[in-house]
């Protein structure tokens, strides 16, 4: 197979993306570094990125970008470096790859691409539950790694209501919700898509006509027996026991597990059970939340699903409202801030110094109101003073 197929391949990819929202990663990238990683979970838009790239910086007739992907069979005899080498005896400059890990040695494959091609730069995409600097120790100190992540509320407002609402940070947030909401309020009403996005608005794939229930638990049964069982070398006889422990959480709700429990109840140690429980939170089907100052492998105050519309894939009868607002919460602050949580407390406290408590507005007069406490407040559009409305966060990125 000559280089022409993979040309013809990448223009007509090119020509045919056309991604419904561009992705604020975009700009945080710093494009100029010569291997950047873009990990994320499936379904979360990665191909598209990658496209959208192409698209942004390249002519879709200049060959100095391709695209290509590691499914193709091609790659099972021949090794990334002597591909890119071929491309660069071209004039090729960026090689876009995407599903890295399915090229059995691929880190050592990119570090030579590294040493060997100096004029490259060379962006890939990969699973959410690699650890690209700790698993593959050629790579460090030459990759810079981002993180791809769903639909924030912003994106998906934007992309069902036609507008360009662009993103604040927590702090312009916290002091200025009242003055946000006004700019917001006479084009879109928050109120009216945010039960949508709960529901289904995380994973871009809702914008295809499918059902997407039914998709999304697709997805996540792709996530635990492909990403991570391939990407963490487990045996397949472990699968079910890794399935029924996500389960058994998901049912819970967000609370303190019970390890020993769970370890009885899928037959295996605790250690087991905690290494399991970090796999699902890297493959981002969970969120562990800790007392200030600890970590894995210590015990978390609280697991949760990772986003609100996991929950409804795979207990729909029964959400209740105050878990999908608080997987909200945790879900949006997680990218730029630190979100932890101590034992029995019903509040957040983030970046080890706001404390937060998500809470729903019509039912405020039977709260103590403690002016150290930022209110976040749901089944409202609008905030005052300490309390703001909670869809508002959904606007960090």
């Amino acid at each position: 197979m000559d280089l022409e197929a993979f040309f013809r391949t990448h223009r007509y990819l090119v020509e045919h993306q056309h991604a419904s929202v561009r992705r604020l990663l975009m700009d945080e990238i710093d494009w100029s570094q010569r291997m950047i990683g873009i990990k994320g979970t499936r379904g979360i838009g990665k191909t598209t990125f990658l496209l959208q790239y192409a698209k942004e910086k390249f002519d879709i007739n200049d060959r100095q970008c391709l695209y290509v992907n590691m499914n193709n069979f091609y790659f099972q005899g021949r090794g990334i470096a002597d591909f890119a080498g071929d491309f660069c005896k071209m004039g090729g400059r960026t090689l876009l790859i995407d599903q890295v890990f399915k090229q059995p040695n691929w880190s050592s494959e990119l570090r030579k691409c590294y040493d060997l091609y100096p004029q490259l730069k060379i962006v890939f995409t990969g699973s959410s539950v690699m650890r690209l600097k700790e698993e593959n120790p050629e790579l460090n100190g030459i990759v810079k790694s981002y993180n791809l992540r769903g639909f924030s509320f912003r994106e998906f407002l934007n992309l069902i209501t036609g507008n360009n609402f662009p993103a604040y940070t927590l702090e312009e947030i916290i002091q200025d919700h009242q003055r946000i909401v006004k700019q917001i309020l006479p084009y879109a009403s928050p109120r009216t898509h945010f039960q949508d996005y709960i529901h289904h608005g995380f994973y871009p794939f809702f914008s295809e006509h499918r059902n997407y229930s039914e998709n999304l638990l697709k997805t996540m049964n792709m996530m635990t027996e492909v990403d991570i069982l391939l990407v963490k070398q487990i045996e397949l006889k472990y699968l079910t026991k890794i399935k029924k422990l996500f389960y058994q959480i998901a049912e819970g709700g967000p609370r303190a597990i019970n390890v020993s429990k769970l370890a009885q109840d899928i037959q295996t140690s605790r250690a087991t059970v905690m290494n399991y429980v970090k796999y699902l939170t890297d493959a981002r089907l969970l969120n562990m939340i800790y007392p200030p100052g600890e970590y894995f492998p210590k015990k978390p105050s609280r697991v949760m699903l990772h986003n609100s519309n996991l929950l409804y894939a795979i207990y729909p009868i029964h959400v209740e409202k105050q878990t999908a607002m608080e997987t909200f919460f945790v879900n949006s602050l997680w990218k730029d801030h630190k979100v932890n949580m101590l034992g029995h407390e019903n509040y957040y406290i983030v970046d080890e110094k706001i404390k937060f408590r998500v809470c729903d507005a019509t039912a405020m007069g039977k709260i103590k109101h403690l002016s150290d406490t930022i209110y976040a407040r749901y089944n409202t559009e609008i905030g005052i003073d300490n309390q703001i409305p909670l869809w508002l966060l959904g606007f960090l990125y």
